[in-house]
């Protein structure tokens, strides 16, 4: 496989300066009602991505910030749960490399998985504890989000597997969504969901995908007949956020413009 080139990324940090002022405007109204920041950052690296989380955490916990989901891709990773299942990457890191990705070893739940172009990820910055609910439920309702979105295509999907998270079409022999999260102290979430709408699914023949290895990983673009044409890959995102909203109950939420990430020279 030739190695992918990698796209504009954005910092942790710009993103924190470019969403102050959003920030700011919610400080005063976060009581008022189950009120959701989004965060449109486009391609962002991951570990990029993992500090921003973290710092996001602490904020919600301490109640500086409303609860947040951060919206974006990753190039090229592949990230292992905490349970640290590197047996399940099938690959050198070598080799890996010289595909243009990237390994991280993360705190989340869940087996190795794969990032990247063509796929949606959220993650939710989210008070457990506010919202009533256990990690459990909220599992399910992760994996009931994108079962929404495959429903809006004409794909039976299904979610609460036994021992296999995530979200399975084609008779449940096909994963086209993982869940992966991490609950901190306060009952803050991290981490999230990943959807395929039409990444390189070559890569994960570089892995054991969520440890499951007599199954198949697939995408919307892939399970889509000619009756329900695949729509724009933005498009399809803003129906998986649409589709959060409206299995958590947000009653309101703010859409801001998305920031221009800074010309690299």
């Amino acid at each position: 496989m030739a190695p992918v080139p990698q796209p504009q990324t954005a910092s942790a940090s710009h993103w924190f300066k470019a969403s102050a002022c959003h920030i700011s405007r919610l400080l005063g109204t976060r009581n008022s009602g189950r009120r959701l920041e989004i965060w449109r950052m486009g391609v962002v690296k991951y570990a990029e991505a993992l500090v921003l989380q973290n710092e996001l955490v602490e904020k919600r916990r301490v109640g500086t910030i409303c609860d947040t989901l951060l919206c974006l891709q990753h190039p090229p990773t592949f990230t292992v749960g905490k349970r640290r299942t590197l047996h399940n990457l099938l690959s050198t890191p070598a080799v890996v490399r010289s595909m243009g990705a990237e390994i991280h070893q993360t705190e989340r739940g869940g087996d190795i998985t794969f990032h990247g172009p063509g796929q949606a990820v959220l993650y939710p910055i989210l008070s457990l504890r506010d919202l009533k609910l256990g990690v459990r439920k909220y599992v399910e309702g992760l994996e009931d989000t994108m079962i929404r979105l495959c429903h809006l295509y004409g794909i039976t999907a299904r979610g609460r597997m036994v021992k296999e998270t995530g979200v399975w079409v084609s008779d449940n022999r096909k994963k086209i969504g993982a869940v992966g999260v991490r609950v901190s102290s306060g009952s803050i979430t991290s981490h999230g969901l990943a959807f395929n709408i039409a990444p390189d699914l070559s890569f994960f023949q570089h892995i054991v995908p969520c440890g499951i290895a007599d199954k198949e990983v697939t995408s919307l673009s892939k399970e889509l007949s000619s009756s329900h044409p695949l729509q724009e890959q933005a498009v399809v995102t803003e129906q998986l956020i649409d589709c959060f909203v409206q299995q958590f109950g947000f009653e309101a939420f703010n859409r801001p413009l998305t920031v221009e990430t800074p010309t690299q020279s």
